[in-house]
């Protein structure tokens, strides 16, 4: 069972061009400290970057506690607060019959939030949210360092 700690989670994932190279990022904030993780694929979608910053947060959480997770996608939103249970009974089909996009990573998400308390906040992107931008940031920054490779100052690692 989560505990009283709360933190507050922003998260965002892109491709340019979807599908393409893709980036997400995430901020974690609890009390004064502040987190930034990211990540990127070389080939991939809009979807499963903001599906993997989420899962990914919430994967870095080290114990179960309350959480805020702020996203500016309504397909993780939706999928996780209206969808994803008619999926489930349906084996992860849509009502049309077709298999759910992205299953991989709905489940994923699905498994990482079992373990907290999660209200899910949609927030506008580009608003002026400043940790929405920063997450915005984040996977900008990592999509085009999978998609340029890394800074001629920057070691590879």
């Amino acid at each position: 069972m989560a505990s009283d700690q709360r933190v507050e989670i922003w998260t965002d994932g892109g491709c340019k061009p979807n599908p393409g190279p893709g980036g997400w990022g995430a901020l974690l904030r609890y009390g004064g400290t502040v987190r930034e993780i990211s990540g990127a694929e070389p080939d991939t979608t809009n979807n499963r970057m903001e599906l993997t910053a989420a899962a990914a947060a919430l994967e870095a959480l080290t114990r179960p506690c309350a959480v805020a997770l702020h996203t500016d996608s309504q397909y993780v939103r939706n999928g996780v607060t209206k969808w994803h249970q008619s999926w489930a009974r349906r084996n992860w089909r849509t009502a049309a019959g077709d298999p759910v996009a992205n299953t991989d990573l709905w489940q994923r998400l699905l498994q990482a939030a079992a373990q907290h308390r999660v209200e899910w906040r949609w927030v506008r992107g580009h608003s002026g949210d400043e940790f929405n931008n920063r997450a915005h940031r984040l996977a900008t920054l990592a999509r085009q360092a999978v998609k340029d490779g890394p800074a001629p100052d920057e070691p590879v690692q």
